[in-house]
């Protein structure tokens, strides 16, 4: 058990760029538990292992997950299953579990912009990844998750740079890719992901006390993101992402930002690794 410890790395969150971080890290070799809440908010679902929290299973690449509902199921599945996986994801938001894991490293690839309790000292090692999160004080190292020309940096001391408020610009599109639920409700799904739609086109709505209200694409594009249907949205969420790029492919494979911060972060934890002797 002490050799599957040495080689096992608990990342906190599965959405689109944690999955990133977790296939960078087990195709390095490293057993990955990932933890997650019950119900994830991803919207970029066809590339997210969180899926597994609601499918029991999910597959993204050549990478799959499966949902455990106990540290010692998690350990178990770690100790049969090879180093290509299968990825264990357990229902555990505040990392109660790490304490029963004794992980060579933790991972918070949550992105909420802000610190939620991840701390120097939770593990030998601790990355974090993006604003919240101060190098030497937080974390260990922090990583860059801003594009850019410092996307994917390891930071040893200091911040990353502040949260814009502004998603990330692709093909000349910015917040107008980007859709959010106008009133709290109960989402529908009006489209699919991979589908194409137009500019003005509804592609899900917003079921609450303020009716069914239409979300509309503001461009012309391929769903990329749609959160899960019948999903209890708060009015501001994040439920949907057209990208203008019309690629379908992207829809289902690892994106380009997200392999650019798994890179960082199994960069920096081999970097700590060899500093403490791991």
């Amino acid at each position: 058990m002490k050799l599957l410890n040495q080689h096992t790395i608990v990342v906190r969150g599965a959405g689109d760029l944690a999955t990133g971080v977790i296939a960078r890290l087990v195709h390095a070799g490293f057993r990955v538990v990932a933890l997650e809440s019950p119900t994830p908010s991803a919207i970029r679902r066809t590339v997210c292992l969180s899926e597994a929290m609601y499918e029991g299973r999910a597959q993204v690449e050549d990478i799959e997950a499966i949902r455990v509902d106990t540290v010692d199921a998690a350990l178990a599945l770690l100790a049969s299953a090879g180093p290509s996986g299968p990825v264990p994801v357990l229902a555990d938001p505040k990392a109660e579990s790490l304490a029963a894991i004794k992980p060579l490293a933790l991972v918070d690839a949550i992105i909420a912009k802000r610190n939620l309790d991840t701390r120097r000292g939770m593990a030998p090692i601790v990355v974090a990844l993006g604003p919240g999160f101060e190098a030497g004080v937080d974390a260990d190292a922090v990583i860059e998750t801003n594009r850019g020309h410092h996307l994917g940096r390891i930071l040893l001391s200091g911040q990353a740079e502040p949260n814009t408020g502004v998603p990330g610009i692709i093909a000349g599109a910015g917040r107008e890719r980007v859709l959010y639920a106008p009133v709290a409700g109960v989402i529908e799904n009006l489209t699919q992901i991979g589908d194409q739609v137009e500019a003005d086109q509804a592609v899900l709505a917003v079921v609450g006390d303020a009716g069914r209200v239409l979300v509309r694409s503001a461009l012309q594009g391929t769903v990329r993101g749609l959160i899960r249907p019948g999903y209890p949205a708060h009015a501001g969420l994040k439920v949907a992402d057209v990208d203008p790029r019309c690629v379908r492919e992207h829809c289902h494979t690892i994106s380009d930002k997200a392999r650019a911060l798994g890179g960082g972060v199994l960069e920096a934890v081999l970097m700590l690794a060899g500093r403490i002797g791991a």
